[in-house]
């Protein structure tokens, strides 16, 4: 096996897989009616059910056939969003239907790699790369001019919205290491969430804003790359009560997105075996 995705339950401290494939799949989203997980792998997303039954659907995504693992699904649940490469050969922002069917372009600055959808479904965050700089913008979901919330200071990546809509969560390395930081959707109220000694990423605030799942790895490790021994860790708000839930072989691909179940009670991941 290559890929097992699980879920976690927060309330029994326990997992349970779901699938698993010698396929390569990724960053596993909920649907918001809890009905199914949206995952993508070999440049295509496909839909999967929380217990696994029938396997992996393909999901139509017109000519997009090279998305990457920053996809997502609206608040509403009728639409998907995809980052993808295939018309301009870098990745491109773009909406469709839940559907499936032909994407609509959302961006036009390019790469532009989706992170978070706003709650009140009418604003996208993303990592844009403008001259060799990750920085965090956001954008009208049916596109227009994208708003700059960081400047440069060291890579900035990841970002998603809390529940409530006061703030976008991302990682940023200005202090050195990866750590996670908060900043309001209009620019303003930038804070540093955590302080610690390990490269902190993909911070998912949970439906009922009161914790904050994260992806760490060791110290020494550059990026976000699979196949690395790494931890979830799940802590308050503000950073507080920092908790490792449990270790795994993983990284890239694990929960580089929106995760959690609408209740909140669980989040999915995909847990990875070497490649061979």
């Amino acid at each position: 096996m290559r890929s097992s995705v699980e879920i976690y339950n927060i309330r029994t401290a326990k997992s349970r897989v779901v699938f698993q494939t010698e396929q390569l799949i990724e960053a596993p989203n909920f649907s918001p009616d809890g009905r199914y997980l949206l995952l993508n792998g070999d440049g295509l997303l496909y839909r999967l059910s929380p217990d696994g039954e029938g396997g992996l659907r393909q999901v139509d995504t017109g000519f997009a056939a090279a998305c990457n693992n920053d996809h997502g699904i609206s608040p509403d649940g009728r639409h998907y969003v995809i980052s993808d490469k295939t018309e301009y050969g870098k990745s491109c922002i773009y909406t469709l239907s839940a559907e499936g069917g032909a994407p609509k372009q959302v961006t036009t600055n390019l790469p532009s790699y989706w992170h978070g959808w706003s709650p009140d479904g009418k604003e996208l965050a993303y990592c844009g790369i403008r001259d060799d700089v990750f920085d965090i913008y956001t954008i009208a979901v049916d596109g227009g001019a994208e708003r700059r919330l960081t400047h440069g200071e060291g890579r900035n990546d990841g970002p998603d919205y809390s529940f409530d809509g006061q703030w976008i969560y991302f990682n940023s390395s200005r202090t050195g290491l990866m750590q996670i930081w908060r900043i309001h959707p209009d620019g303003t109220g930038l804070e540093q969430v955590t302080h610690d000694n390990y490269g902190n990423w993909f911070a998912h605030p949970a439906p009922a804003n009161d914790k904050v799942l994260i992806l760490s790895y060791d110290p020494d490790v550059f990026d976000h790359p699979r196949d690395l021994h790494v931890r979830l860790r799940l802590m308050d708000m503000d950073g507080g009560n920092l908790t490792t839930l449990f270790e795994l072989f993983g990284g890239q691909g694990t929960i580089n997105v929106p995760c959690w179940s609408p209740d909140g009670d669980e989040f999915a991941y995909v847990r990875y075996f070497p490649a061979t």
